[in-house]
């Protein structure tokens, strides 16, 4: 099971890209377009985090610079009625946090505009995957992993009663002042709302 995959990007277009390796084997991934879009250059050296999906005809690699984006996508490949192409077209429409967030909170407008996601489609998605992507949701821009720091401020306010939405969004607007605080501190400034 290849994992990742280092080397030159020798070409992109817009669902795919082609990596050479240091040995001279070219693979050929298919990325999201917003993976796409903060791809270097052609040219230039390039790391993916890869998916494997090996079907009775075809073996494909798809390509991801974060590991949460990899980790969103194996999530949305265990979903029902979900295969690598809605998955993909999902990760194209919004950025693997947006889309955590949308799942996480059951938001049908955002789900529905990925093209292939009907209203139903939507509702089921979101049923089935809104506990299993929460803590994906926290994830900060750039981040390459959720603070235990925010997971537990996050799972304290849900244990007192706050909605996971409301939780997260507490924590956020604590954090915005000052990203540098223990649990408690988070804790006591999104109950304070100081």
């Amino acid at each position: 099971m290849i994992s990742r995959l280092r080397g030159k990007l020798l070409s992109r277009d817009l669902s795919n890209v082609e990596v050479e390796t240091t040995g001279g084997v070219v693979y050929e991934v298919e990325v999201p377009l917003k993976v796409q879009e903060r791809l270097p250059p052609v040219g230039s050296d390039v790391e993916l985090r890869i998916v494997q999906v090996v079907r009775e005809d075809s073996v494909a690699l798809f390509g991801f610079l974060e590991p949460h984006e990899r980790e969103l996508f194996k999530r949305l490949l265990n979903a029902s009625g979900v295969g690598a192409r809605l998955a993909l077209a999902m990760l194209s429409t919004f950025s693997a946090q947006r889309l955590a967030r949308a799942l996480a909170e059951k938001d049908l407008a955002a789900l529905t505009q990925v093209s292939g996601v009907g209203r139903k489609k939507a509702e089921l998605l979101a049923l089935e995957l809104s506990e299993k992507v929460r803590d994906l949701a926290l994830i900060p821009r750039g981040a390459a992993g959720v603070s235990p720091v925010v997971e537990a401020a996050v799972a304290a306010l849900v244990s007192l009663g706050y909605s996971f939405t409301a939780a997260d969004s507490l924590v956020r607007e604590a954090l915005k002042k000052d990203g540098d605080l223990t649990t408690e501190e988070i804790i006591r400034k999104a109950l304070s709302g100081t």
